[in-house]
């Protein structure tokens, strides 16, 4: 299990990004071209997109000012470095702020293709090229703000399966076509293969099938959702909300 930070003074670092070594910015190089050679074709024209308005590049590990300096003129979104991973509530205030937690560590050569915390390729080249996009950011900021305010157990674990589905392992259909968006299957080439290989089950998105869905966040998933468009996402965390709302009254 890896502790997760829940003291706002513990959490919020420091990039300094003159620190990191030719190994590391060698490291981000391969892990970018390596999965950028895939994610041209299968993943989601608004994530290829999104590397070019924030600026991603294959030579060099992101440095964060001018990342945000780009990401925060297109949507008011920033990504703010962390000493760890988050506890839930700190991590939902984060998103509720827009303000994207991300470590700024570099995998070794040794965890290419997989590490059990995150990293700054999972954190920035995962997810932040989404925040670009306004209606994506729209949503990201709204789930923050339901998911921080969830009063029971319950509603926790279920907004913990709407993002796994979504933000982290989401698949979505253009021009008649299943592509990846979530952050586990652009970042990780045996994810993506799974997502959309012959024995992953894909079904349509809904709110009602994705919170009765389980998973295990050690294996590939053997079942993900497609959404139409990213403003099935919004309208998913509205529902949420609304749901969470009459079952309290009952």
């Amino acid at each position: 299990m890896i502790e997760a930070v829940t003291n706002e003074s513990e959490a919020f670092i420091e990039q300094r990004w003159d620190d990191y070594l030719p190994e590391q910015h060698q490291i981000w190089s391969l892990l970018f071209s390596r999965r950028m050679a895939q994610l041209r074709e299968t993943g989601s024209n608004v994530f290829c997109e999104g590397i070019e308005r924030i600026g991603l590049v294959a030579d060099r590990v992101p440095d964060l000012e001018l990342v945000n300096a780009r990401l925060e003129a297109l949507t008011g979104w920033r990504a703010v470095p962390v000493s760890g991973f988050l506890d839930p509530k700190l991590f939902f205030k984060c998103l509720s702020q827009r303000r994207f937690p991300t470590t700024v560590i570099v995998r070794t050569r040794e965890q290419l293709d997989y590490l059990p915390e995150p990293d700054i390729f999972h954190d920035v080249f995962g997810h932040v090229p989404l925040h670009s996009d306004p209606i994506f950011a729209d949503f990201l900021q709204r789930f923050g703000v339901v998911a921080a305010s969830a009063e029971t157990e319950e509603e926790v674990s279920l907004l913990t399966r709407l993002f796994w589905f979504t933000v982290e392992f989401g698949l979505i259909e253009e021009n008649g076509i299943t592509k990846v968006y979530g952050s586990g299957l652009i970042s990780s080439a045996a994810d993506c293969a799974k997502a959309l290989g012959p024995n992953c089950e894909r079904r349509p998105f809904s709110l009602d099938a994705v919170f009765k869905q389980d998973f295990e966040v050690d294996k590939l998933q053997p079942v993900l959702f497609v959404v139409k468009s990213f403003n099935q996402l919004f309208e998913a965390v509205e529902e949420a909300q609304s749901t969470f709302r009459k079952a309290a009254l009952r």
